[in-house]
C-alpha cells in the first residue's frame, strides 16, 4: 500500500508523458489538461490502493484512459453545443496560448513524426475508430506492453494483440493509399 505523501515525489515525474497521451487521445490542449488534472485528482484520492513495487506509470495510464473512455462516451450522449461566432476568435486564441505549451510536452517521437509527414501519420491514427486508436497510442508512442496495455484498457491480452494488430493494417491501408496518391509507390506496386 502507497503512502499518500509520496505521492506528488512519486507521480508527478510521469505529468510530461500523461499529458501527451492526454493530447493523442483528447487531441486539443485544454481538453488534455483537464484530464490529466482531473487523473492526477483521482490517483492522488485512490493512491492509498495503489500497491508499492507495482507499475505506477501503467496505473496512472489507466486512470488517465478510464477517464478519457467515460468522457468520450458521455460526450457522444450529448449533441454537441458551439457558438459559431465565438468559433474563429477561439481557434485563434487556443492556436496562440497552446503552441508553446505543445512544444514544452513533444516527446522524442513526436519530434520523429514531425519529420515524416506529420499530417498523414495523425490522419491515419484519428481514422481510426477508437477501440483500435487506443491500443496502437498506448502500444506504439507509449511503449506499453500487451499485459500493461490489458491491464491499462481492462481487457485480455489476446484483446489487446487483435486490435492491434487491426489497427495497424488500417494504418498501414491508409499510408498506403496515401503513398498511391501521391505517386510515392513503385510502378505496379500492389496493396498489402
Amino acid at each position: 500500500m502507497a503512502d499518500q505523501a509520496t505521492f506528488e515525489q512519486d507521480a508527478l515525474q510521469y505529468s510530461r508523458q500523461l499529458y501527451s497521451a492526454a493530447l493523442r487521445m483528447a487531441r486539443n490542449p485544454a481538453d488534455a489538461e483537464d484530464l490529466v488534472q482531473e487523473t492526477y485528482l483521482k490517483a492522488y484520492r485512490a493512491y492509498h490502493t495503489f500497491e508499492a513495487g507495482t507499475n505506477l506509470k501503467a496505473w496512472l495510464y489507466r486512470i488517465l484512459t478510464n477517464t478519457y473512455i467515460n468522457k468520450y462516451r458521455k460526450d457522444n450522449r450529448r449533441p454537441s453545443e458551439v457558438d459559431l461566432g465565438d468559433v474563429e476568435d477561439l481557434y485563434l486564441y487556443r492556436r496562440i496560448g497552446s503552441e508553446e505549451s505543445v512544444d514544452v510536452s513533444r516527446t522524442t517521437e513526436d519530434r520523429v513524426l514531425d519529420g515524416l509527414v506529420e499530417s498523414d501519420i495523425k490522419e491515419a491514427v484519428e481514422e481510426l475508430p477508437e477501440t483500435f486508436r487506443l491500443p496502437v497510442l498506448l502500444a506504439d508512442l507509449e511503449g506499453f506492453s500487451y499485459k500493461e496495455i490489458a491491464d491499462i484498457l481492462d481487457i485480455p491480452i489476446g484483446t489487446v494483440m487483435s486490435r492491434l494488430h487491426r489497427g495497424r493494417k488500417a494504418m498501414q491501408k491508409r499510408l498506403w493509399e496515401f503513398a498511391k496518391e501521391r505517386g510515392l509507390l513503385p510502378e505496379g506496386a500492389e496493396r498489402p
